[in-house]
């Protein structure tokens, strides 16, 4: 059952009276549109005779009512425009109907409307748009929140409300019109990317979501169930593995943007659903890949800014290159003051008890290095710096250090403490990679659920041969978080995901009748539109006492009208 609050009772109504004057509310029309808020306001002044044929659609925001004509507002995508409606010009003939009955009382906030006419200027120097024809386009049942702007711009009673702002984002979107702009730096942060990748000649692939074996990164997958095939899969939580194969292919250069899926916690930096960007170029190590993203990120800084520098926080983030190199060991030293270069997993293990690490029996060398560097070292690494030379257990899937024993060729770029970039000289050793998912499966047995599974036809493809490769990964979400100076990932995904909506508890009749309502009075009570006890405890007693003998007068109920202590009682649960 659909429970309804006055305003929405009101606006169906409204709906039914357009029907039966012969309005549809929705119609099917297509509905020409030559202007738009921003271009009119922008260029008006100095175009003037190229305004007189506007034909213009958007949302009904504000209305003031004076006689026999009004000031409203409009806005479209672009913006907001004031406009002027007289009754006699949309009203012509005799019948003022449009005017007096569907403009003034049966259209609302938030209803889209088309309108032809011309732009002037009012008096008070307000480019507005003198109406001439007005044509409902859509009706809005639900009313917008009502946000109160000053004259300077400030907000008050705003949609500001987290949950309900990303529960409910097209609602965000149309009365926090500034939210777009997010939107459209996380477009361009994209787009940039795509047309430098496309400019190198690097090629945009797709590769599969569903994957019969989950791999390219450390993390705990969703799984789901083939009914024709009748096999398990997982939605991927990296496409690397995929990518890679178009390699040994004899792509020279591929990419993907997509979604990846997690089955982690969420908080302000994760959510299960993100967006990443992968490239693998051939004939490359991570030495090179270190000045291409340095390169790449400057560049689309500038494309969303217009400059390199980003407000992120209360710090000034530099993207133009060079950035700051540190090893993972040169890292935990200069930042926990311990060296565990040369430690071994028991001594990983007291490192981590005397620096107030929590660890546990699954973890590995390995995993507890990252849990000493995640604790002590990350927030320290605001402005860009590369983390270079990770343990060898860390990274199965990277190449051998050349130069240092039991590391391998892998860096992390970090940017105001958070990681937002991956990259290797790739593992392209088929035997090498077997041992390392042996030893992957190891952990697995030891209780690590984020531990790589065996995939054996990427060890086979990696057979035929790859050659030397670099590959990267980007966080889109969180490089578009520093980009538009947001905290939480949240922020910058039009529908993150969220906990189930609360479902309201409509009442039964025997839950109003053990309130003491008679029960042939229950069909007054939900005429009234009143389904839930939380209802009936927020209304006014003597209101209620005349709707009820209202109603039930109205519905020829049998029972007797209620006294008003008895509707009191039914209120307070006396």
């Amino acid at each position: 059952m659909q429970l309804l609050n006055e305003q929405e009772i009101e606006r169906r109504k409204d709906r039914e009276s357009l029907m039966q004057l012969g309005i549809d509310p929705y119609p099917a029309l297509s509905y020409p549109i030559n202007a738009s808020a921003a271009d009119i306001h922008k260029n008006y002044e100095n175009r003037k005779n190229d305004y007189k044929n506007i034909s213009i659609a958007g949302r009904l925001m504000t209305r003031r009512i004076m006689g026999s004509a009004s000031f409203a507002e409009i806005q479209d995508s672009s913006g907001r425009l004031q406009i002027y409606v007289r009754r006699d010009d949309i009203c012509p003939e005799e019948d003022k109907t449009l005017y007096n009955t569907v403009f003034k009382k049966l259209l609302g906030i938030g209803d889209f409307i088309g309108l032809k006419g011309f732009i002037f200027t009012t008096q008070t120097g307000e480019i507005s748009l003198h109406v001439q024809e007005l044509t409902l386009l859509s009706k809005s049942l639900k009313p917008l929140p009502v946000v109160k702007r000053d004259e300077e711009g400030n907000v008050y009673d705003g949609f500001t409300d987290p949950e309900l702002r990303y529960r409910q984002r097209y609602v965000d979107l149309v009365v926090n019109p500034e939210v777009k702009n997010t939107f459209v730096a996380r477009s361009r942060v994209i787009s940039s990317m795509r047309r430098y990748f496309d400019d190198h000649g690097w090629l945009e692939v797709e590769t599969p979501i569903l994957q019969q074996v989950h791999g390219g990164a450390a993390a705990k997958p969703f799984d789901t169930h083939h009914n024709a095939l009748d096999i398990p899969l997982f939605l991927r939580i990296a496409n690397e593995l995929y990518l890679k194969r178009l390699i040994v292919g004899g792509f020279e250069g591929v990419y993907e943007i997509g979604k990846m899926f997690r089955n982690e916690g969420m908080d302000r930096t994760h959510n299960p659903e993100f967006t990443s960007m992968e490239i693998y170029v051939a004939y490359k190590d991570y030495n090179w890949m270190m000045e291409m993203v340095e390169d790449l990120l400057g560049q689309i800084a500038k494309a969303v800014l217009g400059e390199t520098q980003a407000k992120v926080g209360q710090n000034t983030i530099e993207f133009a290159g060079p950035y700051r190199r540190l090893t993972m060991f040169e890292s935990i030293q200069e930042y926990a003051g311990v060296d565990v270069s040369q430690m071994d997993e028991k001594a990983l293990r007291a490192v981590c008890t005397d620096l107030g690490v929590e660890v546990d029996d699954s973890m590995g060398k390995g995993k507890l290095i990252d849990e000493i560097f995640g604790e002590k070292v990350e927030d320290h690494l605001i402005q860009p710096t590369y983390i270079t030379d990770y343990p060898i257990e860390m990274t199965p899937l990277a190449k051998k250090h050349r130069d240092k024993p039991g590391l391998v060729e892998r860096f992390e770029l970090f940017v105001n403490g958070k990681e937002i970039a991956n990259a290797y000289t790739e593992l392209n050793d088929p035997v090498d990679q077997r041992e390392r998912f042996e030893e992957q499966l190891k952990l697995a047995a030891r209780g690590d659920d984020e531990a790589m599974a065996m995939d054996e036809d990427f060890l086979r493809a990696l057979e035929y041969g790859m050659p030397p490769t670099s590959g990267l990964g980007i966080g889109i979400d969180r490089l578009c978080m520093m980009l538009t100076n947001k905290s939480t990932i949240q922020e910058v995904l039009f529908f993150p995901q969220m906990k189930p909506e609360k479902k309201v508890q409509v009442a039964t009749d025997d839950d109003f009748i053990a309130r003491g309502i008679h029960p042939g009075l229950v069909p007054a009570i939900r005429e009234l539109n009143i389904h839930t006890l939380e209802q009936l405890r927020g209304q006014n007693p003597n209101k209620l006492f005349n709707d009820v003998c209202g109603k039930r007068k109205k519905l020829k109920l049998e029972a007797p009208n209620p006294t008003k202590d008895e509707v009191e009682n039914w209120i307070n649960g006396a």
